[in-house]
This record gives structure tokens, C-alpha cells and sequence, in this order.
């Protein structure tokens, strides 16, 4: 039975919070409640800070803290957790900045202590803890992030029951109920207008979908630290609009390596239609006027902590001891959480095959295995343990002997210092996860191998110059640490006999070569640590949020579609009262209309112009205060048919290279070219590509040759799509003709078409005619209508012309675009043209 603290925190979710669409059901155990969102846009005052330093948000899963009970006096002792990453990234910030963090305390306090603890952590620790109540924690922990998403985001799919957890809708709603519930907490101590939040992993993912709904200009980044998935992997989550969505919310996104970043570009575009452009060593996505930020930099370790462990005489003791214990053999470390990712196993077993090849190194090598207690419980948990134990069991029977055992088995948890010791004796280090976000086991390893004058005399070594500095690392292929680690030795941990021939080079390589591999890593692994991660992400989310603040802003959609669309400060909707005003009080006026998405919706079938759009261009049309024309990139004879009841509305076809002013006029083309030869060269190059593009076809126009790849692949469309560009571009280097590339096109056309030339060569007919227009409409919808725009735009600004005193350039849809107004839909511009046709015929 649910508790009645679980309820109300569960009532104050809106219900479009967790319904990503209608037939979304809730399970009536976690039936939510509709309340009102809408909340202060400012902290709560007595957190708030006052003074002039800057602030950091830290949002993780978990507060760097250490919580304990006293079992008499049931009181609470809390202490700094110095191994938390979130703790140490305060290193990279400026020295006066404020750091507040968010997160979970790892200990289970009761109701009726929270406020006092709260209040505590508060005060001594700047922590602001989110007390999940334990059924919700159950499920969004335990249910959804550890036995779903961990495993989907390390390419494990849940094909049957008993392998893997499949979704499920209530762990879902808890994982959104957590993200709210730490979103409250944000908002409790957040001055949203200096301070900068950034949010940790995978925990976390819809968290910045409630903090944008809230505070529509925040400043907000998060990082990733694991994997991220191949969009064939990530696909199949039910839920997966509304995660990316989520991640878009923020101004800057942290991955680990390329690779996961591209993975989650590709998902952007194969399931959101969002296309990345890299600009000056940034990548950056266009959503709804905002750009997000990619940032790629693997994580570092806290050098100082690390080096502060190795100087205490009670490390140095250790090694002295660990030096003896294992004198004589080879020591091979691996040092890795209870997980099933980890390949330990593997690990086991190519010990095993190195031992069964080389009688030689038996007795004389010893794979020392420190095991981190598991992050969750569950059945695949206990397997995996159950396994890797029988196979040490097996090994260590099948070659050791007495005072020799090849495989050293230490259950943890096992302390920093305890593990400093080990990694300063082990000749090599093995990291052999099959997949994880990026390991910073090999990092440790190195500089504990770096060592100090304190562990070189525990080592024997009295002089620090007389013994080089030395270190090997077996390193998987799929971590993210492994591209970092240029000198390390990379292999597949499926392969049993790759990873045991590493094992048998890394014993038998020369102590020159293992110098240099160390003094490598260690290089970069000094100069690339935790503070310089923290201060390059600090550095790129400042630069992020700088241009959201000049822009205006609207908040759209419900639940976890909720977005911001980004305008130009001086963008605005056009009022049909104002602009039937301004239609009134002129005399020569000029009415310029797209039709595709501006007065017929993109997504209709049949284009054929309906009755009332015929009507209402006809009566426009009628006044001879009016020129109307339609211009479109569609081909003469189709408009010529479809607009033929219209006697006096004048047509610009294939972007402007085809004019005619009434319907009984002749078709007059721009007069820049006649010779179409160059098409030979065109159509052959288009067809191969259209041959070797499944989904893609050429559209032949009079003046034009469009190939489309709406229907292809996404990225191979894309990637054929630039192939294409640069092709056509080399072969027709000396043609007066235009390569452009658009929106799922690749256009051939000749130079000096397009409809701003169209614009400009109406304003100046009319000019000619003494009828200097003193009104001009303009209205369209996609980026060959911002050429219309921008034309505007010089004509207006360019005071050696007349001056058109009412301009009304207008696009359709709240995007960003050169025009000064917009029209939400295709329904509104009629509406309009309706209100303009009603004032034309007024006496």
C-alpha cells in the first residue's frame, strides 16, 4: 500500500507531466492529480544569496555527503564525501564563487527529522537534500534507472523477461515524479537570473524540462556520464521524444567522447528532424530559436586528493607491506564495480588462458581483483557475482599451489588509501568493461605509479631518478577513457585471446617502452583533471547563455513536450486591426503571398486552391489600389492552372526566373539565361545519386533541377546530400548557375533567381509606373521566403530609394526568421487577406 506522504507528493505532479500523449494510462496506484504549475520565478528568500559573488547549482542524484546515526543518541553526524565528483568539481569554478548542491542524501531519515536535517545540511554544507519518499525512490532508482535505462545505455535490450527489465509505465512516472520533486528543490534556492545550474547524468534526463517550464531564460547545462546509445538502441524507449526533448532544455550538453555525443546528434535528427552545425570549434543545434550547445571533454580525477593519499606514511606502510606479500610476481590489477558491464569474467578467463599457454609465468604472475559493492541489487547482480567467483574458484584450483593463488579476490568496499597502495605495486592495470561512460580506474592507476619520495622508499628505491617511472595499461575499446589513453594497449574484452596476449605483452614489454607509455598518459592525465574538466564547462555555459538573454521568449507545449521558442526582441504577432489601418490610409499597394505553408498547410494532400482562397485573391485583386502576386517555387504551369479564375492576380513561378502580371499576359523570364545546356551535366551526376539513395528523386522544372531526399534515410540522405553539393559544385565550376542546398534538396538553378530578386524587380516596375508603393505585404513561410525578406529589408533601410511607409513583413509560424511579424498558421494569414478584402470593398 502506498504511504500517504507518497500520495501527496505524487498529487502535486500535473498530470501532463507524466502524459506524453493521450493514450498514455496511469496505473491507478499512481493516479495523479491536475494542479496549477505555475510557480514564482524567484527563490525562496531566506537561501536566495544577496551578495555579489556567482553561483553554482550542482544537481546530482546523490549529495556529496556522508550520512551516519549514532545507534544510542539516534543522532545525525554528516560529513564532506571527498571521492564525489561533484565535489570536486568545485576546484574548476573561480575562487568566490558560491556552490549550493542538490541532491539525495544516502540515508534513509525520517519525516518527522527532514526539516531538521534540511535545515542542517543547509547551513554547514550548502546541500539542499530531496527526500524521496522510499516507494518512489524504489521505483526511479532502483526500477527505472538501474534495471532500464543503465543497461539500454549500455546496448543491453530487454529481448525477453530474463534478460534485462522492459519498460514500465509506473517506474516511468516515478522517474518523472523524482525529476519534479528535484526541481522543486532548484527552485527553493535559485535566483534564476545570476544563477547557472548544471545537472549530472542519466538520473536526471526530463529535470531540465521542468526547470525551463519554470524559469524560461535559466541557465542551464548537464552532462552525461555514461554512454550514449546508437539511436538503432536508443529507438526502442517508449519514452524518447520526451527525454531528448528534456535534454534540449538546456543551453549546453556534456558528453564524455565524440562518439556519444554523435550518437545523440544522430537520435536528434532521426527522431526530431534537427540537423548540427559545427561552427568555430562548436557544435551547436537550432531548437526553436535557441541554440544548444554540444560540449565533448572526458572527465578527470582530483589530482590533489589522490597525491594527498600517497604522501600519508600509513599508504606508504601499506605498499611496504603489499610490496613484500607479493614479492617476486607480477601484479595485474583490475579494480571495478560489482556490474554486469565490466567484463570481469572475461578478465578471469583470459588469466586463466595466459596461465594454460605459458607454464612459465605460473607462480610468478597474480591478478589482483578489487571489487566496488554494486550501485543496485537484483538477480543479473547476483549472476554476475555468482559467475566470476566459480571462475576465479576454477582457476585458482586448476594452477595454484601452495603460497600461490592467481586470482586475489577482494570483496570491497576497499578504501582510497587501500586502493592507492595497490595501484602503486601493480605493474599493470585492466580495464576490461564491455561497456561503460568513461572508468577512471586507469587515471588512478597512473599517477599512484607516478608515485612520491614516501612510496619510492617503501618500494626500495632510495634515489626518486634512479628508477624511471613506469606503467601498462590493457585498456577496453568501448570506454570513453580509451581514446584519452593514446599509449595504452586496446583490446576487445569479447576476444579471451586478445585480451591474454595483451596480459603476456604487457609483462614481457621493455622497461624503456614502459616508460614512455607511462610518462604519456601521465602527461595528460595531469594537465587534463578534474578542475580543468569543471572550468572548460563552467566557461562554455556561460558563452551558451549569453545570446538567450537578447532574444524574446515564449514557453509551448504541455507536460515533457514543453519548449521555448527564442524571437528577435522586435518579432511580433501581426494584428489584422493594426495592418487594416495602415491598408486603409495608402494608395499604391503591393501584396506578395507564398502558397505552400503560407496559404495552403504543408501537410495537405490536394494543393489545389480552395473556393474561398480563389475568392478572397479575386477581391483583393479587384481594387485597383492592389497588386497581388503569388510567388512560388512551383512551376508555371501548375500555378497557371490552379490560379486561372483569378484574372488579375500576377504569378512569379520557379522562385521569380517566370513572371506574369495578369492572368492574359505573357510569361516573362528574368532574361539571365536562355542556354540550358548545363542540365546535360546535371541529370546524369543526380540520377547516380538518386540510383544510390533509396527514397530520394530529381524534380525537373523549366529553369531548375531539384534533387529531394525527404524520404531517405536521414543521415545518409544528408551525408549524400553534401556529397552531391560538392560533385555538382566541381563540374559546374565554370557555369553561371547556383548549387544550393536546402531543406532535403540539393537545387540547380541559374544565378540570380531567387524571389528577393523578385521583390526588388516589382518595387522597381512599379516605381517606373509612377506608382511608388506606400504599402507592401509580404508572407511566407520557409527559408526561400527570407530571401523575399531580407530583400525588404535593404529596400527599406536604403535611403537613396522612396520610402514604402507601411511594411509589413510577416512569417508563418513563431521561428526565427528576417521578417518583423508572424501569423501562427495558414488560417490566420486567410483570415487576414479576408480583413484586408472587407476593407477594400468599404466605401
Amino acid at each position: 500500500m502506498i504511504s500517504g506522504s507518497c500520495v501527496s507528493l505524487l498529487n502535486l505532479v500535473s498530470q501532463d507531466d507524466y502524459q506524453v500523449s493521450n493514450a498514455m494510462t496511469v496505473t491507478p496506484e499512481f493516479e495523479i492529480a491536475h494542479v496549477n504549475n505555475d510557480l514564482s520565478n524567484s527563490g525562496s528568500d531566506d537561501v536566495v544569496s544577496n551578495d555579489s559573488r556567482e553561483r553554482r547549482i550542482i544537481v546530482a542524484n546523490q549529495l556529496p555527503i556522508r550520512a551516519s546515526r549514532d545507534v544510542e543518541t539516534k543522532k545525525w553526524t554528516f560529513e564532506f564525501d571527498s571521492d564525489s565528483l561533484v565535489l570536486q568539481l568545485k576546484d574548476g569554478f573561480p575562487n568566490d564563487t558560491e556552490v549550493l548542491y542538490v541532491g539525495s542524501l544516502n540515508a534513509v531519515v525520517d519525516v518527522s527529522e527532514q526539516d531538521d536535517v534540511a535545515q542542517t545540511l543547509l547551513e554547514k554544507f550548502r546541500c539542499v537534500p530531496t527526500f524521496i519518499p522510499t516507494e518512489v525512490q524504489n521505483r526511479f532508482y532502483h526500477g527505472f534507472c538501474k534495471h532500464y535505462l543503465w543497461p539500454l545505455f549500455h546496448y543491453m535490450l530487454p529481448l525477453s523477461p530474463s534478460h534485462g527489465a522492459r519498460f514500465d509505465r509506473s517506474q516511468w512516472q516515478a522517474y518523472v515524479l523524482a525529476n519534479k520533486i528535484f526541481a522543486d528543490k532548484v527552485t527553493e534556492v535559485i535566483n534564476p537570473d545570476e544563477d547557472y545550474v548544471w545537472v549530472h547524468d542519466y538520473h536526471l534526463m526530463v529535470l531540465p524540462t521542468f526547470l525551463r517550464k519554470r524559469f524560461h531564460r535559466v541557465k542551464l547545462g548537464f552532462f552525461l556520464h555514461g554512454p550514449f546509445p546508437s539511436s538503432e538502441i536508443y529507438r526502442t524507449i517508449p519514452v524518447r521524444d520526451d527525454i531528448l526533448r528534456a535534454l534540449l532544455n538546456c543551453d549546453l550538453v556534456g558528453f564524455h567522447t565524440f562518439d556519444y555525443a554523435r550518437h545523440f546528434l544522430s537520435c536528434c535528427s532521426r527522431m526530431l528532424g534537427l540537423d548540427y552545425q559545427s561552427k568555430r570549434g562548436y557544435i551547436g543545434l537550432d531548437y526553436y530559436g535557441r541554440t544548444v550547445t554540444i560540449k565533448i571533454l572526458p572527465v578527470g580525477i582530483h589530482m590533489g586528493q589522490l597525491e594527498s593519499v600517497l604522501s600519508l606514511s600509513e599508504t606508504a606502510k601499506r605498499v611496504k607491506e603489499l610490496k613484500e606479500e607479493y614479492e617476486g610476481k607480477v601484479v595485474i590489477l583490475g579494480v571495478d564495480d560489482m556490474d554486469l558491464f565490466k567484463g570481469i569474467s572475461f578478465k578471469f578467463l583470459a588469466m586463466g588462458q595466459l596461465l594454460e599457454g605459458h607454464h612459465d609465468l605460473r607462480g610468478r604472475v597474480v591478478l589482483v581483483q578489487i571489487l566496488n559493492p554494486a550501485r543496485s541489487c537484483g538477480k543479473d547482480i547476483q549472476d554476475v557475482q555468482d559467475e566470476t567467483e566459480a571462475i576465479a574458484k576454477e582457476i585458482n584450483e586448476k594452477y595454484g599451489g601452495p603460497g600461490y593463488q592467481p586470482i586475489v579476490y577482494i570483496n570491497g568496499p576497499v578504501s582510497t588509501q587501500e586502493k592507492a597502495a595497490y595501484y602503486a605495486i601493480a605493474e599493470c592495470c585492466v580495464v576490461n568493461c564491455v561497456r561503460d561512460g568513461m572508468n577512471l580506474v586507469p587515471y588512478r592507476y597512473t599517477v599512484c605509479r607516478q608515485a612520491r619520495v614516501a612510496l619510492d622508499k617503501a618500494l626500495g628505491v632510495e634515489d626518486e631518478f634512479v628508477r624511471p617511472r613506469q606503467s601498462v595499461i590493457i585498456v577496453s575499446e568501448f570506454i570513453g577513457c580509451s581514446p584519452s589513453l593514446s599509449g595504452a594497449i586496446r583490446v576487445n574484452p569479447w576476444n579471451i585471446d586478445d585480451v591474454s596476449l595483451a596480459m603476456n605483452s604487457a609483462i614481457k614489454m621493455s622497461e624503456a617502452e614502459k616508460h614512455l607509455r607511462h610518462e604519456k598518459h601521465y602527461k595528460y592525465i595531469s594537465s587534463h583533471d578534474v578542475a580543468y574538466w569543471a572550468r572548460s564547462f563552467d566557461q562554455d555555459l556561460e558563452r551558451a547563455c549569453r545570446e538567450l538573454y537578447r532574444k524574446r521568449c515564449w514557453g509551448v507545449g504541455f507536460g515533457l513536450g514543453f519548449r521555448i521558442i527564442a524571437l528577435d526582441p522586435t518579432f511580433r504577432k501581426l494584428s489584422v486591426q493594426k495592418i487594416v489601418s495602415a491598408y486603409s490610409q495608402t494608395q499604391n499597394r503591393l501584396i506578395l503571398l507564398d502558397y505552400d505553408g503560407t496559404m495552403m498547410p504543408q501537410a495537405s494532400i490536394d494543393k489545389t486552391p480552395s473556393g474561398g482562397v480563389i475568392s478572397v485573391l479575386n477581391h483583393l485583386c479587384s481594387d485597383p489600389k492592389n497588386i497581388v502576386f503569388i510567388v512560388s517555387g512551383r512551376d508555371k504551369d501548375c500555378l497557371s492552372k490552379w490560379f486561372s479564375p483569378c484574372e488579375k492576380l500576377g504569378l512569379s513561378a520557379e522562385h521569380g526566373y517566370f513572371t506574369r502580371w495578369i492572368r492574359d499576359s505573357p510569361w516573362e523570364t528574368c532574361g539571365l539565361m536562355k542556354d540550358f545546356d548545363w542540365k546535360n551535366i546535371v541529370e546524369p551526376v543526380m540520377a547516380h545519386y538518386t540510383e544510390a539513395t533509396d527514397g530520394s528523386f530529381i524534380e525537373q522544372k523549366e529553369s531548375a533541377t531539384v534533387w529531394h531526399h525527404q524520404e531517405a534515410d536521414p543521415h545518409f540522405g544528408s551525408c549524400q546530400a553534401k556529397e552531391l553539393l560538392d560533385h555538382l559544385e566541381s563540374v559546374l565550376a565554370n557555369e553561371p548557375i547556383v548549387v544550393k542546398r536546402g531543406q532535403h534538396i540539393v537545387e540547380v538553378k541559374p544565378q540570380g533567381v531567387s524571389k528577393g530578386i523578385v521583390v526588388e524587380n516589382l518595387i522597381s516596375t512599379m516605381r517606373k509606373e509612377g506608382k511608388s508603393p506606400d504599402f507592401l505585404l509580404c508572407i511566407g513561410d520557409d527559408r526561400s521566403d527570407e530571401d523575399m525578406f531580407e530583400s525588404i529589408v535593404r529596400s527599406v533601410s536604403n535611403p537613396a530609394l522612396p520610402t514604402i511607409s507601411q511594411v509589413f513583413a510577416c512569417t508563418v509560424g513563431q521561428k526565427p526568421s528576417k521578417a518583423k511579424y508572424y501569423l501562427d498558421d495558414t488560417s490566420q494569414v486567410i483570415n487576414l487577406l479576408e480583413g484586408l478584402a472587407i476593407a477594400s470593398a468599404a466605401p
